[in-house]
């Protein structure tokens, strides 16, 4: 019984309102580091890994549609004909013919360069523009500028003047332009009879002359201010003129019958 009183002085302590202020301080002390500590921030390295794949996708599509696009093709995505036609045809006839080892070894057809030459531009202001826009508008692509690299006193030329216009064909122009030149161009032609046999540089390049741009379709007869000749020249990778010559006659070039002795060299 005599423990009673302190029991009571101990429980009125713990209840005045100085003990309840204290033990709420302590419980808020003890609350606020886990109330106020700051969620962590992603490291660089984790959003370098979401990026990543982001970009390998984004490259993806743009390899698969280059691996799905064709070595060579047209506007509208499909190979041109004399090019299927040369790797189906021509290319096994090659290799059977001649005996090659390598299918690389077999000549192709590389390029073809279209020229004007143009000796009345010294004269005339007019002429460089014609040859230019008939050039473009028969190949399809833009012609360049020749100028003299020296000057030539009897023919009254200076180093750096304009004397013809060009144009280089690669790849998918150069088989559309020997398309139309084969099967459209050259039939076109007045009195056509063949081209010569013997027109080749000893390394399988064939070089042949047209007497005038009309012969070909996209060019308005009544637009052109005057008739130019122009030379094509077909640049193959072959070794030697008879690889060249079997090449292009696979491919449809109309040489003169050599059944005929009056045509031979014409």
């Amino acid at each position: 019984m005599a423990n009673a009183p302190e029991e009571e002085v101990k429980n009125e302590e713990s209840d005045s309102p100085e003990a309840e202020a204290a033990e709420q301080t302590d419980s808020t002390e003890e609350a606020k580091p886990e109330a106020k500590k700051p969620a962590r921030k992603p490291r660089a390295k984790s959003t370098r890994a979401k990026k990543a794949p982001a970009k390998s996708a984004s490259k993806a599509p743009a390899k698969a549609a280059s691996d799905a696009k064709p070595e060579s093709s047209n506007g509208n995505g499909a190979t041109p004909r004399l090019l299927d036609s040369y790797r189906t045809e021509v290319h096994p006839v090659l290799m059977r013919e001649f005996g090659y080892d390598n299918t690389m070894r077999a000549p192709r057809l590389t390029k073809v360069v279209v020229n004007i030459g143009l000796g009345e531009a010294l004269t005339s202001s007019n002429a460089l523009g014609a040859a230019l826009g008939d050039l473009s508008i028969i190949t399809g692509q833009k012609a360049r500028e020749n100028k003299a690299r020296k000057s030539i006193a009897a023919f009254k030329l200076r180093e750096g003047q304009t004397i013809g216009a060009s144009v280089t064909l690669r790849g998918t122009r150069m088989w559309d332009f020997f398309d139309r030149l084969v099967n459209i161009a050259l039939p076109r032609v007045r009195d056509f009879r063949g081209v010569p046999r013997q027109s080749f540089d000893g390394r399988g390049n064939y070089t042949m002359g047209l007497t005038d741009q009309a012969v070909f379709p996209e060019i308005d007869y009544n637009q052109i201010d005057r008739l130019r000749g122009l030379q094509i020249i077909l640049v193959t990778s072959a070794r030697t003129d008879e690889e060249g010559r079997r090449l292009l006659e696979l491919l449809g070039v109309p040489f003169v019958r050599v059944d005929d002795p009056r045509l031979v060299g014409v």
